[in-house]
């Protein structure tokens, strides 16, 4: 992405940084420093960056900004949890949301503009793929973050922004190439320098994207897995047409460092009378058997039109205890956020309405439609 026909370098690896550099006749050892201005120290204005002759700073100046995406919304709940629309380049949007504990939190990430699953359960999927994030976008999300929480330089210990998890909008093994960039970009140990061990990323089931990402990346694994049957989840996760339930397994199995001390985590949507009985949770304990494995058991976030409920805290608690007798771990998640539209399944959904109403309004005047801000 380009400013005012300036380069951004956010979301440049190191060798796209000296090839950029080069560009305008610099050495190689300049992307070093600018590494660390860039995603240690985070500045964007060049002036700043002092160890850089002011020649030079003038110079990149003139070619390079360090940009970040927009804010077109930001939100916060009365749990403290906050949710930031990001409008790009192009007027598309994306929603990130930060999750904060008492000294730490996590941040999830969006992937895709929209969502290419249509996970029945789920309201983001019932918005169409507009198309892949880039690793700028990606990281540009975390960047802007980390200036609202005041997070420059890079703190080696007490991060407020700890942990990082790929749940937001899309299915990040669809967008394996530009995720996978911005998360080596992220790992990096000069710059933002957070762990692998604090990194999830949360796929519907690509397998052959799992092999991928665990022997390139070895990031934590978490799996939508939603249902103990095909059948069931044929109707509810389409997904599993073409990637079934014993083949996602299988590479569950396989996936690069798993063990009881990173395990994979199978998330796993409450739905009333659909997937909650004790038999499904025997079944599940029977399914990921040999898994180092644990469990994240979520209520349901009810949105409109949708045809689920949530399963009620006796039937959460009752399937949490057959799982745990399994000896696996299944905590029920907390919902946060619900107030904000920043829960499980619903980002993205309160700015899609609001440009639909925008849009019904400008066709009912007869005012020519010029807002492509979403699909």
């Amino acid at each position: 992405m380009t400013t005012d026909n300036k380069q951004n370098l956010i979301g440049l690896d190191r060798g796209e940084l000296v090839v950029a550099l080069a560009a305008i006749g610099e050495k190689p050892f300049r992307a070093k420093q600018l590494w660390h201005w860039i995603y240690f120290q985070g500045e964007t204005d060049f002036a700043n960056m002092t160890t850089i002759a002011k020649t030079m700073q003038g110079k990149l100046a003139e070619h390079f900004v360090v940009g970040r995406p927009n804010i077109s919304e930001c939100q916060t709940s009365k749990d403290t949890s906050r949710k930031w629309l990001f409008k790009f380049s192009d007027g598309n949007e994306a929603e990130t949301v930060f999750i904060p504990e008492e000294d730490r939190g996590a941040l999830c990430l969006s992937s895709q503009v929209g969502c290419t699953l249509t996970c029945t359960f789920c309201h983001t999927g019932t918005q169409t793929l507009v198309r892949n994030l880039t690793p700028e976008e990606i990281v540009g999300q975390l960047m802007v973050a980390r200036d609202t929480y005041d997070e420059w330089p890079s703190p080696k210990e007490a991060r407020m922004l700890s942990n990082i998890v790929l749940m937001g909008m899309g299915e990040p093994l669809f967008n394996y190439d530009n995720v996978a960039k911005a998360v080596k970009i992220i790992m990096d140990g000069d710059g933002i320098s957070i762990s692998k061990r604090r990194i999830t990323l949360s796929t519907s089931g690509v397998v052959p994207e799992i092999r991928k990402c665990g022997a390139e990346l070895g990031v934590n694994l978490a799996i939508s897995l939603h249902a103990v049957s095909d059948e069931l989840r044929d109707r509810i996760m389409p997904i599993n047409k073409k990637y079934p339930l014993k083949e996602l397994l299988q590479a569950c199995r396989e996936y690069p460092g798993a063990s009881n001390a990173r395990r994979i985590t199978f998330e796993y949507i409450m739905l009333k009378g659909v997937n909650d009985s004790p038999a499904d949770a025997h079944q599940l304990v029977r399914m990921i058997k040999g898994i180092p494995a644990k469990f994240n058991l979520i209520p349901f976030n009810k949105w409109p039109g949708a045809e689920f409920e949530s399963s009620d805290s006796k039937t959460i608690a009752r399937f949490s205890e057959i799982l745990n007798d399994g000896g696996y771990s299944a905590p029920i998640r907390v919902p946060r956020g619900r107030d904000i539209l920043a829960a499980c399944g619903q980002l993205r959904s309160a700015s899609e309405r609001q440009r639909k109403s925008r849009l019904k309004a400008r066709i009912a005047a007869g005012i020519e439609d010029d807002d492509h801000s979403a699909a």
